[in-house]
């Protein structure tokens, strides 16, 4: 959900994107059928189901408390850009939007990955707002768009062109789509732009 401007946006240009979910997502005993809604949400965002991957590892387990070792990670990502030939990677920041553990362990194991490989991968992080920009909506592009201008180096400000897709591609996930989760797709800031900044180590 987070990602869908850049999702959409990537799509809506051509680019070979490439989805890695390091968990299915099993906290609450659901992992398969979440596995299955991710599948339908991509589906709506046009992105090719064998270009999605998800994993199920016993050491990389969905929830608070479940610490993701960051070598690992690494490791991972780092077989998944070998086998696809990717030079770009874009993850959560450290702090992982909501503060989640595991966003922000994929930071960290994004990170680790960099200061093995400096000169063959560029990664750019989704940035966190605070709450007051992440509930204002589409106000929030503008404030996203003046501060990427000031640094355009290192920021990129991506909006969603089509925000209603990026509401029918969570209303998949059919085992999470409660009446709080609506509002937050409707009123979130992420459904309608990302903020994109170059990871540097």
């Amino acid at each position: 959900m987070f990602f869908s401007p850049t999702i959409s946006y990537l799509i809506s240009r051509g680019h070979n994107l490439h989805i890695l979910c390091l968990s299915i997502g099993n906290a609450d005993g659901m992992g398969n059928a979440r596995k299955h809604e991710l599948y339908k949400a991509c589906a709506v965002l046009k992105v090719p189901l064998q270009k999605v991957n998800v994993l199920d590892r016993p050491e990389l387990q969905d929830g608070f408390g479940q610490i993701w070792d960051h070598n690992l990670l690494a490791r991972i990502i780092k077989e998944e850009v070998s086998r696809h030939e990717i030079d770009v990677i874009i993850t959560f920041d450290g702090y992982g939007v909501s503060g989640h553990c595991n966003h922000c362990d994929v930071h960290y194991g994004v990170r680790r990955l960099l200061q093995e490989n400096p000169q063959s991968l560029q990664a750019w992080e989704l940035v966190s707002t605070n709450i007051f920009r992440k509930y204002s909506g589409p106000i929030d592009i503008w404030l996203s768009m003046l501060l990427a201008i000031k640094d355009t180096d290192r920021m990129h400000c991506l909006l969603n062109e089509q925000p209603k897709k990026s509401f029918h591609a969570m209303s998949e996930h059919s085992s999470q789509w409660v009446w709080f989760r609506k509002l937050f797709v409707s009123f979130s800031s992420y459904t309608y732009v990302n903020t994109l900044r170059k990871i540097n180590v």
